[in-house]
């Protein structure tokens, strides 16, 4: 993971290293994420989710595309 500025940071990093573009979030998404996945993690019930309900909360975050598909 990198965390870039702006979308133009990202665009001169791929350029100087010779990358080709992949998934970009904002650090908002980012939290957004993370405390949809692990938020529960430590209460006493808690239970790995299927890949069915963890594709269910990438698709409800906005996650889409191939990059955002969970095999």
């Amino acid at each position: 993971m990198n965390l870039f500025r702006s979308e133009e940071h990202v665009g001169r990093w791929l350029e100087q290293n010779c990358y080709e573009s992949g998934a970009t979030i904002s650090a908002g998404k980012l939290s957004e994420l993370a405390h949809a996945w692990w938020s529960a993690r430590l209460a006493p019930d808690w239970r790995p989710r299927t890949r069915a309900q963890n594709q269910a909360t990438l698709d409800r975050l906005g996650l889409i595309g191939s990059f955002w598909q969970l095999p």
